[in-house]
């Protein structure tokens, strides 16, 4: 029985797996970015489940795909290791700016965070020796040589591994804290839920994940820059996923990172300039007539058809 309960979830991994198969070259390629992007939603959607709403996915992400690129220029070790070291400079870097922000909360908590991927574009542009500067830092050669189904099975990989994180997040005591911080802080306390703590640690983990994702991004496309390491792009398409799929679960960010990854690529074609603006349009829709996301819209018809049904 609980073999079967897994057999959905086993499928779908073999299926995304096998993907290469019967695609070519350019649907890999976006495949990949759409991979990129869900993995944003989902980090974003993970720390928001503590009601905490953070605006530093953008920052997070351009500081670790600085931070991989520069230790792999610098050092030469090899790519996953400075992948890898892109999400811990990210995680340290959270923990450090969470012990003294995460007193905040509410507005005060997402115009800090909003402002990181600025203040991080701001000084490493001042270090053009070691950056780059405005021009930023370019890798000799990408990931895998370019070689798309190799790169499309690494991105694979990292989604894979934040839909871990996450579903520990739901299933475990961390999914009971999250929940009670974000109903009532004052209930939390006095359960014994070491709120600070529990923030804290979320903040570091979402954050290192999507340092994880920047490195990875660093990698597989071949350079960094403050415009587009740092780009807004990177903080409004995940949080239109997550909020289109479904927030405050896994499949939610999951869902709308599928579809909204799709028609992403679509109106970087028909509208290059203007695609932010549909993304924040998206935002505005969602949030006003389906606050619940199309997983949770789902949900709660299915829940009211079979109400229904028995009702007969």
């Amino acid at each position: 029985m609980r073999m079967t309960r897994y057999l959905p979830y086993v499928l779908g991994a073999a299926l995304a797996a096998l993907f290469p198969l019967f695609s070519g070259a350019y649907l890999e390629q976006v495949a990949v970015g759409m991979l990129i992007y869900l993995t944003l939603a989902l980090s974003w959607d993970m720390l928001l489940r503590s009601g905490q709403l953070g605006f530093g996915t953008a920052g997070f992400f351009g500081l670790g795909s600085y931070a991989a690129i520069l230790l792999f220029l610098n050092v030469g070790v090899h790519p996953f290791v400075s992948i890898a070291f892109g999400g811990v400079v990210a995680g340290v870097v959270a923990l450090l700016v969470g012990l003294a922000v995460l007193r905040l909360r509410g507005m005060y908590f997402a115009i800090t965070t909003l402002a990181l991927a600025g203040i991080f574009a701001v000084v490493l542009r001042n270090f053009p020796g070691l950056t780059g500067g405005s021009e930023g830092r370019m890798l000799p050669n990408c990931i895998y040589a370019g070689n798309t189904t190799k790169i499309y099975w690494l991105v694979l990989a990292l989604a894979v591994f934040t839909i871990v994180i996450s579903e520990v997040f739901e299933r475990t005591r961390i999914r009971l804290a999250l929940t009670s911080i974000r109903n009532d802080e004052r209930v939390a306390k006095s359960s014994g839920v070491n709120v600070f703590k529990y923030l804290v640690f979320v903040f570091a983990v979402t954050s290192a994940i999507q340092g994880l994702a920047g490195g990875t991004y660093a990698h597989v496309f071949g350079f960094v820059s403050p415009e587009g390491s740092f780009s807004a792009n990177f903080l409004l398409l995940p949080l239109a996923m997550a909020l289109l799929g479904g927030v405050h679960s896994t499949w939610g960010p999951v869902v709308g990172g599928l579809v909204l990854g799709a028609l992403s690529e679509y109106l970087k074609l028909q509208i290059p300039y203007g695609h932010l603006l549909v993304y924040g349009a998206i935002i505005v829709v969602v949030t006003l007539f389906l606050p619940q996301g199309l997983m949770g819209t789902v949900r709660a018809w299915w829940r009211r058809s079979h109400v229904t049904r028995g009702a007969q």
